[in-house]
């Protein structure tokens, strides 16, 4: 991976780095181009000594102290060049002007502040060249035509002023242009890393919703079955008659491996519902962003498929007097009432209205049984109805005869169920010691 706007920032300001300088080279190019220019200035100040009518020393120190102004040209790079067009009278500082345009020029101050500095030292050089020329001419030390002054006030003006700052913009520019990719790339990575972590939430959702909706069919479609096959082997217990001995220990066996099946049942609900494997909790490891984004959009595909599926195969509400046959036969006393006309609803809704009383039913049989049920079924303008209510079980000790085994998940599941539709479940003990179970479902499903 390429080394980031932030690594590159860390590195900048590690230990490694001194005062304003980001690394420790830099530091040591500064003192060296400050000492080169300190002795340049140094060489120059003798001269200007001279001709000011000062003594020597006095130039020497004054050249050193100015040249060494360059040792700040990152962190003041104005104050350099001011420095450089102060001391251009005095013939010094060449070096010192031309790297401190090229640090003005790098650097990020305003467009219009550079130009004005630049523009001062060209016309600072120009003046001072031109008067040297001049005094040159004068004096006789060059033979050359009047054309020359300006030629040569001009040329060395442009010479000492332009290539710096034109390569100080540069490579300022270019120094920007590398910031502003480090920054992108900064973006880009947080945003393949939120990416990641969303499609592996998005994952996680449809592995549990996958988990939940394996819970609660196998609940709805088992558990009802296998409550029915419990209960008539508690009445084969009550009716035997011609061999009771061996009808007994026969129903004893249906209704024991009824019950440890209904466990084994409650056990994987549980198993399934809390998102363990039966061999252990599965361990999260990390998986790179596109086997996340492919595993994700591969489950919410897989369980849209099986969906469709279950659907188009599941339970309609034409099969409703069916399942309260099926009930009546295993010694239930029930009454199915249905009101408004029937019609034809979406696969989810009729399924969703016949799992609601399949597991009230259900219920009845686990906590009631020999009590009274009735089914109620309303199809409505924009709605349908149902409510499964049992009255008290004839005797206390009837409910628990068969000692059926419960997980707790069939309210949940139901509510599940109606709640994704947009419906409203109610569930609840009754006034007169019974049961109700109540869903409404929005026939726009």
């Amino acid at each position: 991976m390429t080394t980031t706007g932030e690594d590159h920032a860390a590195g900048r300001t590690g230990p490694a780095g001194l005062w304003w300088w980001p690394r420790r080279r830099s530091a040591v190019l500064d003192a060296g181009l400050a000492l080169v220019s300190a002795a340049e200035c140094a060489v120059e100040g003798v001269p200007f000594a001279r001709d000011a009518g000062i003594p020597a020393a006095a130039g020497v120190v004054f050249g050193v102290l100015a040249g060494s102004v360059l040792l700040v040209r990152r962190q003041w790079p104005i104050a350099v060049v001011l420095v450089s067009i102060a001391i251009t009278p005095a013939q010094m500082g060449f070096l010192m002007g031309i790297v401190g345009l090229y640090t003005l020029a790098a650097s990020e101050l305003p467009r219009r502040i550079i130009g004005a500095l630049a523009g001062m030292s060209l016309v600072g050089t120009l003046i001072v060249t031109l008067v040297r020329v001049r005094q040159d001419m004068a004096h006789g030390d060059v033979a050359i035509g009047e054309w020359f002054v300006p030629f040569a006030s001009i040329t060395r003006s442009l010479g000492v002023t332009a290539p710096p700052v034109l390569l100080g913009l540069y490579v300022g520019a270019r120094r920007r242009l590398m910031e502003s990719l480090r920054e992108r790339a900064d973006s880009l990575e947080r945003e393949l890393q939120l990416l990641a972590e969303r499609a592996e939430e998005r994952a996680e959702w449809a592995r549990n919703e996958e988990r939940t909706r394996i819970a609660r069919e196998m609940h709805d479609v088992v558990a009802h079955r296998v409550s029915l096959m419990v209960v008539h082997a508690a009445a084969l217990q009550a009716v035997a008659r011609k061999d009771p001995e061996k009808a007994v220990r026969n129903a004893a066996l249906v209704g024991d491996m009824g019950r440890q099946a209904l466990t084994e049942l409650r056990e994987m609900l549980g198993v399934l519902r809390s998102g363990e494997a039966v061999t252990g909790r599965r361990t999260a490891v990390p998986v790179p962003l596109a086997a996340v984004g492919a595993a994700a959009a591969a489950a919410a595909s897989r369980m849209a498929e099986e969906s469709a599926e279950g659907l188009a195969e599941g339970p309609r509400l034409t099969e409703l007097e069916e399942l309260v046959g099926q009930s009546a036969a295993a010694g239930m006393v029930v009454d199915l009432s249905v009101e408004g006309e029937a019609r034809s609803y979406a696969p989810e809704l009729e399924q969703t209205a016949y799992r609601v009383v399949q597991e009230a039913l259900t219920n009845v049989h686990k906590h009631a049984a020999g009590a009274k049920t009735y089914v109620r079924l309303a199809h409505r303008v924009s709605e349908i109805a149902m409510q499964v209510e049992n009255e008290p079980p004839p005797e206390v000790g009837s409910a628990s005869s068969a000692r059926l085994p419960s997980g707790g998940n069939g309210l949940v599941g139901m509510k599940e169920r109606v709640v994704a539709l947009g419906g409203v479940f109610l569930s609840g003990p009754t006034d007169a010691g019974g049961f109700r179970v109540s869903a409404v479902i929005p026939a726009s499903v």
